[in-house]
């Protein structure tokens, strides 16, 4: 993909240094967040190695808008515009500190756009993809599945990574249908999470009534 010229090529470069290049700091910097007392995780970076396998299990076309749920300063969003995947791609953030930061290196990005706030105040028919990394308790989970269930009338993908066990939250519901699963802990012989991260990858269609 040809990036614009100021972007390097970030094949070469650091993890640390693909952040720099896009956001100006490390998004592994993401402080902690105010929002635990409504379901929010702490925000967390998603490793760039574990955006190279799962995202290319969506597969996405020209015409596929993905929500990053839970986006920090936009990682996510920095690695779609890095690879040149289709579509395009929204971040959603509750912390406005956070949304600001990745508004401000986004913008210059046609595929991509942040918005400010919870994911259960936006309208999600125009999205075909969901990637979620962790970002809330299942008291969040639960009435976020159910907005997908009343507002998406067309089928979509939902890519779920979690080391608290929400995803069993999916089983046995109507319409939803479980793709793949599996865990990280390594990468290249080195342990980047003291326990293992499962994820989840289901299909969701609407059932005939």
């Amino acid at each position: 993909m040809a990036l614009r010229a100021k972007t390097p090529n970030a094949i070469e470069i650091s993890d640390s240094a693909r952040d720099v290049a896009f956001c100006g700091k490390s998004l592994a910097e993401d402080r902690v967040t105010r929002f635990g007392g409504q379901g929010a995780h702490d925000p967390a970076a998603t490793p760039y190695f574990v955006l190279e396998e799962l995202l290319g299990k969506l597969d996405l076309r020209e015409g596929s808008h993905l929500l990053d749920v839970g986006c920090g300063r936009g990682r996510a969003l920095a690695y779609f515009v890095q690879a040149g995947l289709p579509g395009r791609m929204t971040g959603v953030e509750l912390d406005p500190s956070l949304s600001a930061q990745a508004f401000a290196w986004s913008k210059e990005y046609d595929q991509v756009e942040v918005a400010q706030g919870s994911v259960l105040e936006l309208p999600l028919a125009q999205f075909t993809h969901f990637y979620l990394f962790n970002p809330f308790d299942s008291v969040v989970l639960v009435p976020f599945l159910e907005k997908i269930e009343k507002e998406c009338a067309n089928p979509i993908k939902v890519l779920h990574m979690s080391d608290n066990g929400e995803t069993y939250y999916y089983l046995g519901k109507p319409g939803w249908q479980l793709l793949d699963q599996g865990e990280f802990q390594m990468h290249q012989g080195v342990q980047v999470y003291g326990c293992p991260q499962h994820w989840s990858l289901w299909a969701y269609e609407r059932q005939e009534k």
